[in-house]
């Protein structure tokens, strides 16, 4: 019998049995190896696994079959080649970041970045003599201009948090690999079932596990995905003596999570997308913003590279900001959160938590405003979430 690479296999396969590895008891769900470290036959394994001549286990910091199965399962669904797990997703951001610049290079990113993302472009990185150059990634020809032969990576995310800018992820590639710059995308508000950025000519993705992969907020967790080389010459040496690790019972829940995320973005996508066109039709919304909703001012762009419109949508009420908070107090259903892709709807006001720390005028850089707000739109049923906004609204 002939049986079928797990690369050939559909991506709702992909998800639910990628990189499952059983031991020999023949458990179900993946079996959590709540270890720190390893034991070998003898001195010679050992030796032969630190310098690399045996693959095997050393020590938790350096690898777990838990995490293993996590990274597989992330490669077949990104399509990619290799996958590092991360303690974090900013975490994740980070070492893919950091792992390939040194002194004296030069980085080119998008503005609109999730807060810390932007503070690790803007202030961190800086800090040990590297160059930033920060730009529109709307503007194609600001990425022209701003990318020399010194330009050692470029960065963004798209969409971007909260205002989902999307940036042509096929255009700066190109342009980014003409300079012999590597392409890095934060590619957290798409999630990997909506988008896939290696496709479209990127060379690392980004991901914030603790989003739509755990999917309930439970754990924290990243991932960074690549090709074999960047793994083994770039971020190996820079995470295993760095040591962000994803704990074991994490990677494991992340498992779990990864076996719903297709059926939770596609149905939270549909209902976000339903959520977007009904807050338009409100008096008190001013503003809507959605990927693939019409009024998008990038909706063929979002189109042609997101196969849905994702869970996000931010609005901007038609009022200040104290009317804003007097909106979120009255919410009884969605739950006044910083965290996104939850099968709970969540709701957080960007100026003052996530991105307060661009300050006033780094936020209206971005167009962040005070009576602006960021909707996750959970599993609830669409038509309580609509109530629970409407009487919001009314007081």
């Amino acid at each position: 019998m002939n049986r079928k690479s797990p690369h050939s296999w559909r991506q709702a396969t992909k998800l639910v049995r990628g990189g499952l590895d059983r031991s020999k008891h023949g458990e179900t769900a993946e079996a959590i190896f709540m270890n720190s470290g390893f034991t070998y036959p003898d001195a010679e394994t050992a030796a032969a696994r630190f310098s690399g001549d045996a693959d095997g286990f050393v020590y938790g910091r350096y690898g777990n079959p838990t995490v293993e199965m996590f990274e597989q399962r992330m490669c077949l669904l990104e399509g990619s080649e290799a996958c590092y797990a991360t303690a974090s997703g900013m975490a994740a951001v980070f070492g893919a970041l950091a792992a390939q610049v040194s002194a004296g290079d030069h980085i080119v990113s998008s503005r609109a970045l999730f807060g810390s993302c932007f503070q690790v472009v803007s202030n961190i990185l800086p800090r040990f003599g590297i160059e930033c150059t920060i730009v529109d990634g709307r503007d194609i020809d600001a990425w022209r201009a701003a990318i020399t032969p010194q330009t050692k990576l470029v960065f963004l995310e798209t969409p971007s948090n909260p205002m989902l800018e999307v940036t042509d992820i096929a255009a700066v590639s190109e342009i980014a690999h003409k300079a012999g710059a590597s392409v890095v995308i934060d590619n957290v508000f798409a999630t990997p079932v909506l988008q896939k950025p290696l496709e479209l000519g990127a060379d690392v993705v980004a991901y914030s596990g603790t989003k739509h992969i755990d999917g309930q907020g439970r754990c924290l967790g990243g991932a960074i995905m690549s090709t074999e080389e960047f793994k083994e010459e770039k971020l190996k040496p820079f995470l295993r003596h760095t040591g962000p690790s994803l704990s074991p019972f994490n990677a494991w829940i992340l498992l779990k999570g990864l076996e719903t995320l297709q059926l939770r973005v596609e149905k939270q996508g549909a209902a976000a997308l339903e959520i977007a066109q009904w807050l338009s039709d409100q008096s008190a919304v001013k503003t809507v913003l959605y990927p693939h909703m019409e009024s998008h001012p990038q909706v063929e762009l979002c189109r042609s590279q997101m196969s849905g419109g994702g869970t996000m949508v931010t609005f901007e009420i038609d009022g200040a900001r104290d009317r804003v908070f007097d909106i979120m107090r009255r919410l009884e259903i969605i739950d006044i959160s910083n965290n996104l892709g939850d099968s709970k709807s969540l709701v957080t006001h960007p100026a003052s938590t996530t991105h307060y720390n661009l300050g006033e005028e780094g936020r209206e850089k971005v167009g962040i405003t005070d009576a602006m707000l960021r909707l996750s739109v959970g599993l609830e049923d669409i038509e309580d979430l609509k109530d629970d906004l409407e009487a919001a609204f009314v007081g």
